[in-house]
């Protein structure tokens, strides 16, 4: 694996524990529903993996060996796809709408006396999530009841 793979692991990591798991952003953002299909995957899939692989030895025989192994990389691979597209979700550059959104909310809270760091010409993803977090600690859920 390259160095760039496992930043952009990493990078996803980190997104998913920077991204607000709150319902209401399920529906504008695919991250909830990708977040929450990774946090099961990433215990269960081993598991499944080493049952699929040995029920096909099990039942076939050692002849089937290759395609257990196929079977068993497969389960593994899915928590590592959700990671690696939440990694390049994070590094995203935002829309124009949502960077104009996200700007209205870090004026928000800043009026609101909570300190928060604007966004830059190169807003991403990951930014976005952090004004959020922010924003759902800190806001009360009136504002996000007008969402």
């Amino acid at each position: 694996m390259s160095i760039q793979v496992l930043k952009t692991l990493g990078d996803g990591r980190r997104y998913m524990k920077t991204w607000p798991m709150v319902r209401q952003l399920s529906l504008f953002f695919p991250e909830y529903r990708v977040i929450r299909a990774t946090q099961i995957a990433l215990p269960v899939m081993p598991l499944l993996a080493l049952l699929a692989g040995a029920s096909q030895i099990q039942i076939h025989g050692w002849t089937f060996l290759p395609q257990a192994l196929t079977i068993a990389l497969f389960f593994i691979s899915l928590p590592i796809q959700g990671l690696l597209w939440l990694g390049w979700r994070a590094h995203h550059p935002l829309p124009l709408s949502l960077f104009e959104w996200c700007d209205q909310l870090t004026q928000k809270l800043s009026s609101a006396g909570i300190s928060c760091r604007p966004l830059g010409p190169k807003a991403c993803y990951l930014d976005m999530a952090i004004i959020l977090k922010v924003a759902f600690e800190q806001l009360d859920a009136s504002y996000w009841k007008e969402l």
